[in-house]
């Protein structure tokens, strides 16, 4: 099974969170667009082959979400900028994680 098309969609994905540096509007829309994507693909992949990346789908996926959730939660502007790094890095884990396992499957 080819995964290339997904792999260098997560690539993308990858260099547009490393971009990401503060917490503002702007980047919490582009890294929620990300997130979205990432959730869409590792859904794509998980449907493809399960046994390899069921594990992305149930733990890194939900582990993005519980930051993405405390991210929006939070009111004080300080505490914002630190979740939105923590978001950015689950995220980033995330995704390079599962661009390793489609590395391995060449």
């Amino acid at each position: 099974m080819g995964f290339a098309k997904e792999r260098k969609r997560l690539e993308k994905l990858s260099e547009k969170t490393v971009a990401l540096q503060h917490f503002d509007s702007k980047n919490a829309e582009i890294i929620t667009d990300i997130f979205d994507q990432y959730s869409h693909t590792i859904r794509i992949l998980k449907n493809k082959n399960i046994d390899l990346f069921n594990e992305l789908y149930l733990h890194e996926l939900q582990q993005t979400k519980e930051h993405k959730k405390t991210l929006k939660l939070a009111e004080d502007s300080d505490d914002r900028e630190t979740l939105f790094l923590k978001y950015k890095e689950a995220l980033l884990n995330a995704i390079n994680k599962t661009i390793d396992v489609t590395n391995k499957t060449v």
